[in-house]
């Protein structure tokens, strides 16, 4: 099968690129792949060194001055490489695509919705219409807004991101106090350590963990430690790291390409996002061996069984999860076995080939509908 992969994002991309690249890995060998993605981005330079995968460098601009070109880009790539299906990923590359192949021969186009953002406008109703076969969303929740939309006339499959399990693979029990050295400082012996790499935006919770912590007496408080992967926070964010007294007990290690010895280093992982498809932050973090610390939004509660291996609070409610944290406190070697267990479901759930399979028979019933 031909398949065309398209993105939007000129940067970083977050996980879409994740996404694509793990089904692009998965397909490549019996599939002929092309993602199509502007030059400046991440997956494009991760595509291009993906022995057999082709790119394409489309920008999937929004502006009008720039969509007669770039539509007529993509048209002769489509014309030109008679792709058997066109997964889709965002509304920019989406409109394109279909924009792309109108009045011509159009192979199916699949498109996975990746959030939680409105499908009332114009745009959706107009893509769902003359560009769209079929629709993949990452968790139950996300279908369920599909179900409510311009897209519930198509068949929706829910198809929930797969991981490199191997990949995020727990370290030895050798190399673990050399990690925590290394992100932690000599500190790290007796402390719980906490880790995300969901970045330091103020929609992903990080301050309401730090506001928890804040609520422990002192002698608690200096039981754990707190590592966060992602852009380093700005001024104001640190003036309110400062407000709540953690700034000698949280680590920023910065934007890493590969997170798994820092999240390797810690206890406990977390992910208390204001809003959240799914989250393959959570997922990593589970395949790595540690119980996580999630929020109730969106669709991150599907990860994680409360209480077996992770825990489940409120969004934005640090007195919520000051009561875990005392939890922690009061059975640490609970975290272990918890961890084991989050392991575990990540082997059975979270791997890739149940992903990629999953994923290919959309392709092949899309097919097969035309």
């Amino acid at each position: 099968m031909k398949i065309l992969y398209t993105n939007f994002h000129p940067r970083n991309g977050g996980g879409h690129v994740t996404y694509i690249m793990n089904l692009a890995r998965g397909l490549r060998q019996a599939h002929d792949i092309t993602v199509a993605t502007p030059g400046t981005s991440r997956l494009y330079r991760y595509a291009a060194e993906l022995p057999g995968v082709r790119v394409a460098d489309i920008r999937f601009r929004s502006r009008a001055s720039a969509l007669f070109s770039e539509c007529a880009a993509l048209r002769r790539l489509v014309q030109q490489e008679r792709f058997d299906v066109i997964h889709v990923n965002g509304s920019t590359d989406h409109r394109l695509a279909m924009l792309a192949t109108l009045g011509g021969r159009r192979p199916p186009i699949v498109f996975t919705k990746h959030n939680d953002l409105p499908l009332g406008t114009v745009g959706h109703r107009m893509r769902a219409r003359f560009g769209t076969d079929r629709v993949i969303a990452v968790s139950e929740f996300v279908a369920g807004l599909l179900r409510r939309s311009p897209y519930a006339r198509l068949p929706i499959a829910t198809v929930r991101h797969g991981i490199d399990t191997d990949y995020f693979a727990p370290p030895s029990d050798a190399l673990r106090p050399g990690l925590r050295e290394k992100y932690f400082g000599p500190t790290a012996p007796g402390k719980i350590l906490l880790g995300s790499a969901g970045g330091t935006d103020y929609d992903k919770g990080w301050l309401d963990l730090l506001a928890g912590l804040a609520m422990l007496a002192p002698e608690e408080r200096q039981r754990f430690r707190v590592l966060i992967a992602g852009d380093v926070p700005d001024d104001a964010k640190m003036a309110r790291v400062r407000e709540v007294g953690m700034q000698d007990q949280v680590v920023f290690p910065g934007l890493l390409d590969d997170v798994r010895s820092a999240l390797a280093a810690c206890d406990v992982g977390f992910v208390l996002s204001y809003r959240e498809a799914l989250s393959f932050a959570c997922r990593e973090v589970m395949s790595l061996g540690l119980p996580a610390l999630i929020s109730n939004a969106g669709g991150l509660p599907e990860n994680v069984a409360d209480g077996r291996d992770g825990w489940i609070v409120p969004v934005r409610d640090p007195r919520a999860i000051a009561g875990v944290l005392r939890g922690m406190l009061a059975d640490p070697r609970r975290i272990g076995a918890m961890g084991a267990a989050a392991r575990e479901k990540s082997l059975r759930e979270f791997n890739l080939p149940r992903f990629v399979d999953a994923t290919f028979a959309v392709y092949q019933a899309a097919l097969d509908r035309r």
